[in-house]
């Protein structure tokens, strides 16, 4: 499934940038607080990358197999 859908509004997209920012955040605080800097970082960017890694991953709605653009 896409991120940002060409049926998406920009309200909608704009919203789902600031929750993903918001939620990059969060995560980044957890790690630091658990990890220490150094090791909170590397694990936030560990983290990150298997997260968008997915993102790639998932077949989108748009590239499905006879879909006419």
């Amino acid at each position: 499934m896409p991120y940002l859908s060409r049926t998406d509004e920009r309200v909608q997209r704009g919203g789902k940038i600031a929750a993903d920012i918001a939620c990059g955040l969060l995560l980044l605080t957890f790690s630091i607080v658990f990890f220490g800097f150094v090791g909170g970082v590397i694990a936030f960017v560990i983290l990150e990358t298997a997260l968008i890694g997915v993102d790639f991953l998932m077949p989108a709605q748009d590239d499905a197999t006879g879909v006419v653009r």
